[in-house]
């Protein structure tokens, strides 16, 4: 099961920008990129940088350490696809952004 959770307004992330918050204990990056909004998880895999630091362009964030890419779209390493980190699917309800995590266990 899933569930939705509130994380924000969609005025409180300018287009090309992100934010991070924290939903059930993890740290999660919120994107926007014109009108669609992006989770995934904060934490690069590599050495545990916060990828909301890092650079957005064309749908793909860079660690700010060491330069791993991420899509937005799926969590997948861009430079090797079988590495991937948590994406959480986003529903903008009227001015609202709300995550769709999995059920707290």
């Amino acid at each position: 099961m899933s569930q939705r959770i509130p994380v924000g307004l969609i005025d409180d992330i300018p287009d090309g920008s992100n934010t991070f918050v924290e939903v059930n204990g993890k740290d999660v990056a919120v994107f926007r990129v014109g009108d669609q909004f992006y989770a995934i998880d904060d934490m690069c895999p590599h050495a545990g940088a916060s990828l909301s630091g890092g650079h957005l362009e064309d749908g793909v964030v860079t660690c700010p350490w060491h330069y791993w890419r991420f899509r937005l779209t799926d969590g997948a390493w861009a430079d090797n696809p079988r590495v991937k980190i948590g994406c959480y699917p986003v529903h903008v309800v009227g001015d609202k952004i709300e995550l769709e995590v999995p059920d707290k266990t």
